[in-house]
């Protein structure tokens, strides 16, 4: 059905992406890949300029943190976990996954979507930017 298949997630709330889950591994059925990716937001301000050396130290512990929790997140498929994959990236969550799409070549992205708000209008602001931004069709999962 699907050979490669992003599913972007917030490592921080979990419970986001839990119907999500089942979803993305229904997509990958035999032979599809699932690409987990957590995305950390960039912290170039030119305020914090002075305090280089520690935002890197902070960066860092994210980036282990993220990636400690994707793996943990991967006993929550029932495929084999050889066929999941886990990525962390810096920047906005609709850049990050463009870019991953494009660099895997992927088929789809399935992403969690929280209870909207008038802000937010019918989605989320994260799977909102990601579905008008996609070059490739999205499954939004509330």
């Amino acid at each position: 059905m699907y050979n490669t298949i992003i599913m972007p997630v917030d490592v921080f709330e979990m419970e986001l992406s839990d119907k999500a889950v089942r979803h993305a591994e229904f997509l990958a059925q035999q032979k599809g890949i699932i690409h987990l990716l957590h995305v950390l937001p960039g912290s170039a301000s030119m305020t914090m300029q002075r305090f280089a050396a520690d935002l890197r130290r902070f960066e860092e512990h994210l980036q282990q943190e993220a990636e400690t929790r994707l793996k943990t997140m991967v006993a929550h498929f029932s495929i084999d976990p050889s066929r999941i994959q886990v990525h962390v990236r810096m920047g906005s969550v609709r850049d990050a996954v463009n870019e991953l799409a494009e660099e895997l070549n992927a088929d789809v992205v399935v992403i969690g979507s929280r209870n909207p708000s008038i802000a937010t209008h019918l989605l989320g602001s994260n799977a909102s930017n990601v579905i008008r931004h996609a070059h490739i069709p999205v499954l939004v999962v509330r």
